[in-house]
C-alpha cells in the first residue's frame, strides 16, 4: 500500500540506534564500511544516539571520514523515540534497519538493493540473523538454542525468497520497511527497550500493522547479518529477564477480552505461571535444557503478563 510522501533524495538510508555501547557500535559501523555499494546505489547511514554518557559521539564522529553518516542525538530514553528520530530524519526511499550490535555480511546491502528493485509493491523485508556468541558458550545453550532462539533474534527462513506473513516476521535488528509506510507507521514508545525495561516488539507492531492494511513483506535470504552474544547474555537469568519483559509487552499490546478474573489478573496465566514454574524447577534438576527451557520460557512470558494486566 502506497502512501504520499515527500520524494527521497537516496535510495536507502541505513538506521542503527545506539545507547553506551560504542564498543559494540564500532564493531558495527567497521563491518558496515566494508560491504559492498552497487554501482549507482545512493544511500546514507543515520545513527541515533539515545543518550550515551560513553565514547559513542566520538565513535560516530570517526566513521563519518568513512561512511556516508550522519549523527543524531535523541535523548529522552527509549528505543522506539530512538528509532522515531532516524525516521524522521531518513531520506531514502527505505529505512534500512541494523542493530548496534549486529556485523553485516559483504552482501548485505547489494541484496536489499535487489529486492526493493525485485519487489517493489513489497512493504516490508527481512533477512537472516545468525548468533556470534562470545567465547566459549556454555555447555546447556546448546540444548536450549532452539527453544530460545528469539532471545537472541535467531532467525533463519531458509535459501529462497518466500513471503512473510503474521507466523514469520523478522526481527528489528535486520529488517527493512519502505519509507512511505515507515513514516505513516511510527514506533509505539510504549514498546521497545527503555533502559533496564526490555521491553519489546516494537518493529513486530509495525509489521502487523502493514500486513493487516494488506502490504505484503518478503524475506532476503542473502541478507545476512551476526549478532553478537556477549558473555552476560549466556545465562539463565538473562533468559529469564529477557521472556519476563516479553511477557510484559505481549500483555501491553493483546486485546481486551471477557475472561473470569483473580486478584484483577486472567485466572488462565496464574495458572500458567505457577505451573510452568514448578515444571521449570523440577526440570531443571531431572531433564536436559532441550526440555527444561520450554517451561522456563513460559513460566517467564507469563508471568511478564500478569503485570501490565494489573495495571490496567
Amino acid at each position: 500500500m502506497m502512501h504520499e510522501s515527500a520524494a527521497p533524495i537516496v535510495d536507502v538510508t541505513v538506521a542503527i540506534c545506539t545507547r553506551d555501547r560504542c564498543e559494540l557500535l564500532e564493531r558495527a559501523l567497521e563491518a558496515l564500511a566494508r560491504v559492498e555499494v552497487p554501482n549507482g546505489l545512493r544511500w546514507e547511514v543515520v545513527v541515533v544516539d539515545n543518550g550515551s554518557s560513553d565514547a559513542t559521539a566520538g565513535v560516530i564522529a570517526r566513521y563519518a571520514a568513512l561512511l556516508p553518516l550522519r549523527g543524531l542525538v535523541e535523548r529522552p530514553a527509549g528505543l522506539s523515540r530512538a528509532r522515531n528520530a532516524a525516521v524522521q530524519a531518513a531520506r531514502g526511499a527505505y529505512v534500512l534497519w541494523m542493530d548496534d550490535d549486529v556485523l553485516v555480511e559483504r552482501h548485505w546491502l547489494r541484496a536489499y538493493s535487489d529486492a526493493f528493485a525485485r519487489w517493489p509493491e513489497v512493504a516490508f523485508f527481512g533477512g537472516p540473523i545468525e548468533p556470534l556468541f562470545e567465547g566459549e558458550p556454555v555447555r546447556w545453550l546448546a540444548g536450549a538454542l532452539p527453544n530460545v532462539s528469539n532471545a537472541y533474534a535467531a532467525i533463519d527462513l531458509g535459501p529462497e525468497s518466500v513471503a512473510l506473513d503474521g507466523d514469520t516476521l523478522p526481527y528489528g535488528a535486520n529488517f527493512a520497511v519502505r519509507s512511505v509506510d515507515q513514516r505513516v507507521h511510527r514506533f509505539d514508545p510504549a514498546l521497545g527497550r527503555r533502559g533496564a525495561r526490555m521491553y519489546a516488539g516494537e518493529e513486530w507492531a509495525i509489521m502487523q500493522a502493514l500486513l493487516a492494511e494488506g502490504a505484503q513483506g518478503q524475506w532476503v535470504p542473502a541478507a545476512r547479518v551476526r549478532h553478537i552474544i556477549p558473555r552476560d547474555r549466556q545465562s539463565v537469568g538473562y533468559l529469564r529477564r529477557y521472556y519476563f519483559w516479553n511477557g510484559t509487552s505481549l500483555a501491553l499490546v493483546r486485546q481486551s477480552r471477557d475472561e473470569r478474573m483473580l486478584f484483577g489478573r486472567p485466572r488462565w496465566i496464574w495458572r500458567e505461571a505457577v505451573q510452568q514454574e514448578l515444571m521449570y524447577r523440577v526440570r531443571r534438576i531431572t531433564a536436559p535444557a532441550s526440555t527444561w527451557s520450554v517451561h522456563m520460557r513460559r513460566a517467564s512470558t507469563a508471568w511478564g503478563m500478569l503485570q501490565p494486566v494489573a495495571r490496567r
